[in-house]
């Protein structure tokens, strides 16, 4: 998937000329936690979020440092903290530095941006543009949609076992040679050994990912690496 397959087209943004003011009050009523802000030739310039406004002379939370710092950090970092804190204009707190993509940029690429920079919204441009914005929301409603349209399909036995044991065969994290899986109307069964806990629980979300599969049954022991000590699943303890 592409950038262009989840973005809305249609985004609320504001003017570096706007007042801060202006910038709270379209947040809270379209209920928004960040503005792309766009000169009037629409060009992206900036972004605007609710980290823009923690440290505010308002709020009394404005940052404070020893003297011995402020003389290290020099009156110009300490110029930009003031403007940060007291500027009555978008453009004067805004973040000037923005994470953008084009609309082709892959979906994968996206993810990693966002999770790079800790960051909620990723602005989409065209010729410097504002195109579009995907945020976290349209994330969860792309995968939302996916999961609707990937409902399960029916398969024989036989093709569920050869997909997990590909799986298995192709996945770095697999105990491949302690594990056996049976499958018999749409059941997997494991049985066998995994040396980590993590495993057990991976290898059942490997199995419900396989179309077809309609439970699972853990009849696997964890064996504990430095006691050796041979631990039954929930389901074997329970009896099951």
């Amino acid at each position: 998937m592409k950038a262009r397959d989840v973005m809305s087209p249609v985004v609320i943004s504001i003017e570096p000329d706007a007042t801060v003011e202006a910038a709270l009050r379209l947040m809270i009523e379209k209920n928004i936690s960040g503005l792309p802000v766009v000169d009037r030739a629409g060009q992206l310039v900036g972004i605007v979020s609710e980290g823009d406004f923690l440290r505010r002379a308002e709020l009394g939370t404005q940052h404070r440092q020893p003297r011995w710092i402020e003389f290290l950090m020099g009156p110009g970092a300490l110029a930009e903290q003031y403007v940060r804190a007291s500027g009555r204009k978008v453009g004067e707190i805004m973040t000037a530095e923005v994470r953008s993509v084009a609309e082709d940029t892959p979906l994968d690429d996206v993810v990693m941006l966002m999770e790079r920079y800790h960051i909620k919204r990723v602005p989409v441009v065209c010729a410097g543009r504002l195109a579009g914005i995907i945020t976290r929301a349209n994330l969860i409603r792309a995968l939302a949609s996916l999961s609707r349209e990937l409902a399960p399909a029916a398969a024989s036995d036989t093709d569920i076992r050869a997909r997990i044991v590909t799986a298995l065969n192709s996945l770095p994290w697999t105990p491949r040679a302690t594990i056996d899986v049976l499958v018999r109307e749409g059941i997997v069964t494991f049985t066998g050994s995994v040396f980590d806990e993590r495993q057990r629980r991976a290898l059942h979300v490997l199995a419900e990912n396989v179309a077809g599969v309609k439970g699972v049954r853990d009849h696997m022991v964890w064996i504990e690496p430095v006691s050796d000590m041979v631990i039954e699943s929930d389901e074997d303890r329970a009896g099951g």
